[in-house]
């Protein structure tokens, strides 16, 4: 890269922001454990690097294993077709897998782990870690290098997967890549100001006690187009050391869900997969509707909505549902992550189905898909062995 480091691999959830003088910012995550020199920025330079690299670099790993993971920006001119420049923006972190894009030009990015400080293991190999993982970090689209990483703790200490931000409030959305994992909220002291503080809540489905969404029981507890009520729970404890938010969330009446992954804002409401939910197992996309009076005590009174949008089957073309966008002529573009075959699916309004993309270079999945500003361009990662594609239309209008 511009920058001296290599393209790391792994390429996983991204998101485009207007760049200067029509250029493109492409902020990039790279899933990367802490054993993985050979597909990292570092390679076997990271001993030589400058005192001043190593300070804005999380976790140093005793200088021994850091975190590979992190994030690229890439500055992309549409006009010309050409990448202009490309740099690491966040390093020393773990497995960042997705995370989302705020309204105020920069990408939550998500570590999708828990780990304490200590000697551990990573793929088979002994890793020492400074710190803590599994947290937020925030990389402003126009960093124009390394920044100083500060993870956002009240935002909680689990493994983080998706994010999406609600305009009007700065409420922040969260999913979570457990088999039964949570979906989250995080309100914040002072929206746009994530570092600040804030409330960490779980959603929970009104009238029912730790209500599992999963639907792997012979009957199906919720089906696709009834929405029910919900109601938020305040999380304690939430940058603690023993993984188990999701657990305590769960005995205090939270809801759970069947692998929470791809997460975006649709027009002020909230669309997420779960891929391995369903009584296939292949995945269930859903949206929470908001309530008017989001994140304030009036929404006891009016509260928001948790719907079952579509539902994976041996007959359906979706499977196991992963990174999703909302496009921009109104359907949703879902990324699938299957062991064989691995595509981007579009579901309109009325539930149907067709096709967008097929990885016919790989099995790996297409990951981080996001539009251009303008809507022009469709960004798709593969993400292995990790490359980036930037697919012209036609789009529909």
């Amino acid at each position: 890269m511009d920058d001296g480091f290599l393209v790391p691999q792994a390429h996983d959830g991204m998101a485009a922001f207007a760049g200067a003088d029509g250029r493109v910012n492409l902020v990039c995550n790279h899933e990367l454990e802490p054993a993985e020199f050979g597909g990292s920025a570092f390679a076997d330079s990271f001993e030589s690097l400058p005192q001043q690299i190593k300070d804005k670099i999380y976790d140093l790993g005793d200088g021994f294993t850091p975190g590979n993971g992190g994030t690229t920006t890439t500055v992309y001119n549409p006009n010309t077709g050409e990448t202009e420049r490309q740099y690491l923006s966040l390093a020393g972190t773990e497995l960042n897998c997705a995370g989302g894009p705020t309204p105020w030009g920069s990408w939550l990015s998500c570590e999708e782990t828990f780990k304490l400080s200590g000697t551990g293991w990573s793929i088979g190999r002994i890793v020492k870690r400074d710190k803590a993982h599994g947290y937020v970090f925030e990389v402003p689209a126009d960093s124009g290098g390394l920044i100083t990483p500060q993870p956002i703790n009240a935002m909680g200490k689990f493994a983080h997967e998706a994010a999406a931000v609600h305009g009007r409030t700065g409420i922040v959305y969260m999913t979570e890549d457990r088999h039964h994992g949570l979906f989250y909220r995080y309100i914040p002291n002072v929206p746009g100001k994530l570092q600040e503080g804030g409330t960490l809540q779980a959603l929970a489905i009104e009238g029912q006690t730790s209500f599992a969404t999963n639907n792997w029981a012979r009957e199906p507890v919720i089906r696709p187009g009834t929405p029910v009520a919900t109601r938020w729970i305040t999380l304690t404890d939430v940058d603690g050391t023993d993984d188990d938010l999701r657990e305590r969330g769960a005995e205090q009446g939270a809801a759970t869900f069947a692998r929470g992954e791809g997460l975006c804002n649709a027009d002020g409401n909230f669309i997420f997969t779960c891929t391995i939910g369903g009584p296939s197992r292949l995945g269930q996309v859903f949206a929470y509707w908001p309530s008017p009076h989001e994140g304030t005590p009036a929404e006891t009174d009016a509260p928001g909505h948790l719907v079952l949008i579509a539902e994976a089957t041996e007959h359906s073309l979706l499977r196991h549902a992963d990174n999703i966008i909302a496009a921009p002529w109104g359907d949703l573009l879902v990324g699938e992550d299957t062991s064989s075959h691995c595509g981007i699916v579009g579901i309109r309004p009325d539930g149907s189905q067709y096709t967008v993309a097929d990885n016919a270079y790989s099995n790996s999945e297409l990951a981080g898909p996001c539009f251009s500003p303008d809507g022009r361009i469709l960004f798709v990662n593969i993400q292995y062995p990790g490359m980036t594609l930037a697919i012209r239309g036609p789009w529909p209008a």
